[in-house]
């Protein structure tokens, strides 16, 4: 079986021709991965993606014509970058475009992983709730702050739309490597090695050299191994780049950890079959004694904004602690009246040299935009304009590299749950439809 990936991430792009190159064979399946919580919990948060709507259509305009032709089933995972039903509607307007304009007739699969507070609290009562990590607990204050959760799931929700013969997938929150896996798992392919390999391809190119999560990765998978290459002819796979890969995003590097067991890696062989080719044997699956399903949840916190700035003297690097505490102090005598002192949270975030050059941001948080524009507007002139012993300068302190000089980031979210939850079946957060495009 030939399984090709898009390429790491949809929206990032990927060579025309090594797509054409890809399906100069039989493709039996291709997947892309369109989320992940790397940009942090905003974007579940505010329901936008932070992939260009231009770029992901960019890539489905080329890539749907193809699978469709070729009767080649194709499985998106995590819609619009956090996979909430905001996303998969997102997500789903851009593929009917794309439909329309280029008369495309196809079923479309939607699977929707959103769950309700209810939902956790209950899990949460019944003591199905498991931590992740002993600093972030779970509680029932931070389930009812929540705006929204998702549920990320693993393969079995994909495998009911397959086995209904569906063209095309959209997923909310999935697992990267369910993209990948499920096909292998629905056709009887061996676990270890279905998730193995899905491991290694959901970047895309990234295991390949040159390095790129911007173009096209193909697998086939054989009875006991499977080999990776890519579909462009200047990118070549090599033991190490396939072996890192296996690393990558692992707190262990022989134990790979999916919703439906464990692959074991102790005995992964990688062998160099030819010069851009790479085969994998010896992954074995042990399938979980507990189902869990992770969930991803967010609430806001306050409002943000920013003020970049760079200090071009080694004497005020040198003060820069000294001046920041004047900065904190003067804010809190001359701020307005009916801002509180618990209203704001100010950070100053500092990058580069140390000795003759500096950026620094100053990152405020407040309870409304007012507040944090207010708040930074004072921090930032005082900033600017504040003495310090030896000081020689009698102008600013600060070089700003825009104008306006303060940048209204707007809402602020943090991940308010991120734990595992005990479930009887692993598709029981998962709603699916199918319908005709």
């Amino acid at each position: 079986m030939k399984i090709v990936a898009l390429c790491g991430l949809l929206g990032y792009g990927y060579d025309q021709q090594s797509l054409k190159n890809a399906f100069l064979e039989k493709v039996d399946y291709l997947g892309v991965d369109a989320g992940s919580t790397d940009p942090g919990p905003y974007y579940l948060g505010s329901g936008k993606s932070f992939t260009n709507r231009t770029a992901v259509k960019r890539d489905l305009m080329l890539a749907l014509p193809l699978a469709i032709e070729n009767k080649t089933p194709f499985i998106i995972g995590t819609a619009g970058g956090a996979g909430s039903k905001e996303h998969v509607l997102w997500l789903k307007e851009i593929i009917c475009e794309i439909a329309e304009e280029l008369s495309l007739h196809f079923s479309l699969g939607t699977i929707y992983s959103d769950v309700s507070k209810e939902y956790v609290l209950e899990k949460l009562n019944g003591d199905k709730v498991k931590n992740m990590s002993n600093y972030f607990t779970l509680d029932s204050s931070a389930i009812n702050q929540s705006e929204k959760i998702v549920s990320q799931i693993g393969v079995a929700p994909i495998i009911k739309l397959l086995e209904k013969k569906v063209d095309v997938i959209v997923c909310g929150r999935a697992c990267d490597t369910a993209i990948y896996a499920a096909p292998l798992v629905m056709n009887g392919y061996d676990e270890g090695l279905a998730f193995h390999m899905a491991k290694i391809m959901e970047c895309g190119a990234m295991c390949s050299e040159p390095v790129a999560a911007a173009d096209v990765m193909q697998a086939y998978v054989y009875d006991g191994y499977f080999e990776l290459k890519p579909a462009n002819p200047i990118r070549k796979c090599t033991v190490e780049r396939v072996a890192a890969h296996t690393l990558y995003e692992q707190s262990n590097p022989y134990l790979i950890y999916e919703p439906d067991g464990v692959i074991n890696l102790y005995d992964c062989i990688f062998t160099q079959i030819d010069e851009r080719t790479v085969r994998v044997s010896g992954s074995k699956f042990t399938p979980a004694t507990e189902k869990t399903l992770k969930l991803e949840g967010v609430k806001k916190s306050g409002y943000r904004t920013i003020s970049p700035a760079v200090i071009n003297d080694s004497l005020t690097i040198e003060k820069l602690p000294e001046i920041i505490n004047t900065v904190n102090e003067f804010v809190r005598k001359n701020k307005s009246a009916d801002i509180k002192d618990d209203d704001f949270v100010i950070n100053y975030k500092t990058a580069g040299g140390k000795e003759s050059s500096l950026s620094v941001i100053i990152d405020v948080v407040g309870k409304t935009q007012e507040i944090a524009d207010a708040v930074c507007a004072l921090a930032r002139s005082r900033m600017l304009h504040c003495d310090y012993l030896g000081r020689k300068s009698s102008a600013g302190n600060l070089a700003f590299p825009f104008s306006p000089s303060d940048i209204h980031v707007g809402e602020v979210y943090e991940f308010s749950v991120f734990h595992l939850v005990k479930v009887d079946d692993l598709c029981e957060t998962s709603k699916w439809t199918v319908e005709e495009v």
